[in-house]
């Protein structure tokens, strides 16, 4: 399996980039494999969720791909399959979340890590959050529950075309959706300076390497089941079986 070292070549000569001594920064893996930042995120984040773009940020739409094309005991079953789709290396290296895109992102970034943040990051000195161990789950058309569902879609697009057509066709689905198996946090500030970091224990093994009034710098590994940070978005009318 490629090592880090290896990706971030990859990445570096795909995207035209020299990269020496340091991460690549999330922005460059995002472009890297289309990916985007989820716009919240929870345990029960699925794919095939769907998805609004207005342009500049994404929404979600509070509904599933699979509501529209299954009921009863084999909607019960699909949504299982789904929660349950298995996970692989996303041969990734690992990154980094500036300080600076941090501030682009807003709260909604650390939040996705279930990690919380009292004050304003731009009072930090330094603030990072490195992704560490990325994983990924997706639909195909060869293994269940995509078989089933992209089968289902195919008839759900002539027979429901009205319902296709306002809720779906233009709207993006989570075709793929990216795990953290751990993210470190380094946090420095001015002392005096109200800014600091909490996170939730639960499922989570947390390491304090360093945690003083002007410097903290931790290690989360989510050691139950994980919350995607980010998915692969396809639009709707692109999502099929070819």
């Amino acid at each position: 399996m490629e090592n880090n070292q290896q990706l971030t070549e990859l990445l570096a000569l795909d995207l035209g980039l020299n990269i020496i001594n340091r991460r690549p920064y999330a922005k460059e893996v995002f472009k890297w494999q289309d990916m985007d930042l989820l716009p919240h995120s929870s345990l029960d984040t699925m794919l095939c969720e769907i998805y609004e773009w207005n342009g500049r940020n994404w929404r979600t739409t509070n509904n599933n791909l699979i509501g529209y094309l299954f009921s009863g005991d084999q909607l019960n079953t699909v949504k299982n399959q789904l929660a349950n789709v298995q996970k692989f290396p996303a041969l990734i290296p690992d990154f980094e979340f500036t300080k600076d895109s941090m501030i682009e992102f807003g709260l909604s970034l650390p939040s996705l890590f279930n990690i919380g943040v009292s004050g304003d990051i731009k009072n930090a000195k330094d603030f990072s959050i490195k992704v560490n161990g990325v994983t990924k789950s997706r639909i195909t058309n060869i293994d269940s529950p995509g078989i089933e569902i992209l089968r289902s879609y195919s008839e759900f697009t002539q027979d429901q075309s009205k319902s296709y057509r306002k809720n779906i066709k233009f709207n993006y689905l989570s075709a793929s959706l990216f795990y953290a198996e751990s993210v470190e946090i380094n946090l420095e500030k001015e002392s005096g300076v109200d800014l600091d970091v909490s996170f939730q224990t639960q499922g989570v093994e947390v390491e304090a390497k360093v945690d003083t009034d002007i410097q903290k710098h931790f290690v989360l590994k989510y050691t139950g089941n994980q919350a995607p940070f980010a998915a692969k978005f396809t639009k709707g009318k692109d999502f099929n079986i070819s």
